[in-house]
Order: C-alpha cells, then structure tokens, then sequence
C-alpha cells in the first residue's frame, strides 16, 4: 500500500494460492510470481493464518532428515517435524548451510525457501545456487526483500508456514528455512512502532516472543490419522559479536527443539561448515537418529567435546601426558573429517564410513594432509566389495553388527595403508 492509493476491504480472512503447481515457482508473500514465468494455474486458496493443530492429533519426532552435512547428521541430528534454530553472527554460513540442507533433500521431501528482508543481491545469489542444484523441481520459495514494503516482510513466514501445513496436511514432509527471522524481528518492531503499541526490551512490542512461537508451533509431525505428513521448520537467527542472551536469540532457542550454532572463529581458521559442536544441540532429534549412526556418533562426540576442552589448555602452553596428546591428534584428525565443502552432500553411508575411520585406532597415525586421499579410497573400496550394503544404508536399512564387521573389514587395509610409523604416533602435527 503506497500513499494516495485506494484501499479497499474483501471482506474475508487474508489467503494465498496453494497447491502442486507452485512448486518451481518463486512467489512474494500474497502468493504472486515474481519468477517472470506467468501467472499461476493455481484455484484454490488457503487462509494465512488458521488454529493451530491440536495436540492429540501430533507426534513425537521419530524420523530423520537427512540434511547431507556430516556434522549434523552425527553430531546434531534433526528430525522430521522439528524446530531446529541457525543461529550466528553475520557472514559465518548461516544462510549457507540453509540451502545446503535444503539442495540436499531426499527426492520425497518438499523444500521451501523464505527471504525475510534480504538485500536483492543476496537473495538472488541464494535462488541461483538453488536452481544450480536443481532445488526447484521439488521445491519453491517466497521471498520479500528488504526494499519490499514492511508488510510483506512481515508476512512472508506466515505465508510460508501455510504453505507448509497444507502440503503436510496433503501428507507431505516439508522442510522450510526461514532467512531469516532476525529481519522479520525488526519488521514487527517497525510495525508495532507505527501502530503506537507499548515496547519493551530493545525496543521491540511485548508480544513479539508470541508472534515466533506461534509461527514456529505450526510446525509438527502429524499422526497417522492425520495422514503422517510432517514440517520441519529451521529458523535462521543472527547474534551481535556471538551475544546468544540478546533478547531475539533468547526467545528463538526457547521456542525451538535446538540450535545449530555457527562460529565465526571456525570461519577464520578455515574450518567449514563452521559448527560449534560445543554450543550446538538437538533435544529431539537424537530420538529421530538411524541407530546404526546413533550408535557410533555417541563416543565419537563425547570424545569430541573432551578434544575441545583439552585444546583450551593447549593454547595457554600447557604440558600435556601422552594420553592428551593422543586426544589431541585423535580430535584434529576429527575436525579434518567435520570439513566438508559448500554443496557437497554426504548420504547416511558416506557417514558410516568416516564413522567406522574415526574409531580405528590407528587413526592418529594417519597424517592429516592425506585424509582426503583416505576418505575417497575407502569410498571406492567400500563401493566395490560393498555396494549393496552402502546402498541399502542409503536406502534407510539399518546394519547389524556383521554387515558393521564387513566394512571394518573392508578399511583395515586402507588404514594400514595410511599409517606413517612415527615413533609418538600420537603427537600433534607440526
């Protein structure tokens, strides 16, 4: 609405077109193409906002999603139907890792993309890579850029969360990332100052910790009955110099079921994607987890965590019993498999592989420079002596302990292959 315009009332609850033709399509928040691909053979219309969906008719999170980056997927799982918050400072890969996840769902789940108050530059950097890697044959996204009026910014999570809720009500598994709920924050602000209502904290109205949570509530697995669709929102959150007590970034972690924690130290040493595991954690997700993976990531992050600790000690020079250093050369060798590159995707057995490599225990007799050259032999052997096995992995199968034994197997000789004997295997690399 601009000024001297005439407005006029319909008379009926603000609604959006939805339905299978707006994937592929990029819409602003009243649902209109901004793609230059025409209009929308799209009838039916949904409300934007609707009674949330009881209790009685939810339930627990009990399936994963693959989100195709290791870290996560070991370490921080989440699960189909869940709340899972990115949250860090600027320029540490947020908005990166949302489209990772999003360009890496499997072919039965539905992606939606959300630019909340974006600069026109970034989000048409984001909808690049997103059509680069084919994104939009399953996926669609609704975007307001910051130049948009504040309305349509305000609107667009809630346009997006009923999209998602009519594909889950369908029974449709549905992923959306919302990039990111900071903008929307400063959107409600300014709207809530216009309209002269009370503010608090920061400036910002009393009932903007309501408005998240009922945003962020609509997402859920369904129960059977219901038809078993699920929306798994993934909030993205911005910090000020990694202040996670700021009021916004407060709110969002507890309103949601976790948060994956972006670090902007890992992104000067070079260490993408640049999870803290420290500070990162899934309530519900681990419950969600394939056992076969749950069962190996359990003592690779407990020993993972005391890696970090004893690192601490390392950079004031302390001196440490061969037993830490061995912890130390165990924990670099395992932060040189979390790296993994910006688009690259790694399925459930691309995980059980660098798994099973970082419970060998010669492990830290391997240099760190000719990891990469293990990890894509092991790949190779794994897929020539095991095919069948990586493949039903991928599939969802579970593994007993004889196909796990297989592939131990099938690495001993890579491993041994790998190993330069050094006097102090277990001392740090210069």
């Amino acid at each position: 609405v601009l000024a001297g315009a005439v407005v006029r009332r319909h008379e009926r609850i603000l609604d959006v077109p939805s339905g299978p033709d707006l994937l592929g399509r990029v819409v602003d928040a009243l649902g209109r193409p901004l793609d230059g691909r025409g209009a929308l053979r799209v009838r039916r219309r949904i409300p934007v906002d609707r009674p949330p969906i009881p209790l009685a008719d939810r339930e627990p999170v009990t399936r994963p999603l693959r989100t195709g980056t290791f870290v996560i997927d070991t370490m921080i799982p989440v699960g189909r139907g869940q709340r899972q918050l990115l949250i860090g400072d600027r320029s540490t890969g947020k908005s990166e890792l949302g489209i990772d996840i999003l360009a890496a769902l499997e072919p039965e789940i539905v992606g939606i993309y959300v630019a909340i108050g974006r600069r026109g530059a970034e989000v048409a950097a984001a909808l690049d890579e997103l059509r680069r890697r084919d994104f939009f044959s399953r996926g669609l996204a609704v975007v307001a850029e910051a130049d948009a009026p504040i309305g349509l910014v305000h609107l667009a999570p809630y346009t997006a969360a009923a999209l998602a809720e009519d594909l889950m009500l369908a029974g449709r598994d549905v992923v959306v990332v919302f990039d990111d709920l900071t903008s929307h924050a400063h959107a409600h602000r300014t709207l809530a100052l216009l309209l002269g209502r009370p503010v608090g904290r920061e400036a910002y109205p009393v009932d903007v910790f309501y408005a998240h949570a009922r945003l962020l509530e609509r997402a859920t697995q369904l129960g059977e009955r219901r038809g078993g669709g699920s929306f798994t929102a993934l909030p993205v959150i911005e910090t000020q110099a990694g202040d996670l007590a700021a009021y916004i970034p407060t709110n969002l972690v507890s309103i949601t079921d976790g948060q994956i924690r972006m670090d902007a130290g890992l992104v000067a040493e070079g260490h993408l994607p640049a999870v803290d595991v420290g500070l990162s954690v899934s309530r519900v997700g681990g419950k969600a987890q394939p056992k076969v993976v749950r069962r190996l990531a359990g003592r690779i992050k407990n020993e993972y965590a005391q890696f970090l600790e004893l690192e601490t000690f390392t950079r004031f020079g302390a001196q440490l019993e061969s037993s830490a250093r061995r912890v130390i050369a165990w924990g670099q060798r395992t932060r040189a498999l979390l790296r993994q590159e910006h688009g690259e995707v790694l399925g459930w057995s691309d995980s059980v592989l660098r798994l099973l490599l970082l419970e060998h225990d010669e492990i830290t007799a391997i240099p760190l420079d000719a990891l990469p050259a293990l990890l894509a032999e092991a790949r190779r052997v794994c897929a020539e002596a095991q095919g069948d096995l990586l493949r039903s992995l991928d599939a969802g199968r579970s593994l007993d302990d004889d196909d796990l034994d297989g592939l131990r197997r099938a690495l001993a000789p890579i491993v041994e292959a790998a190993i330069v004997r050094d006097p102090a295997p277990g001392a740090e690399d210069p």
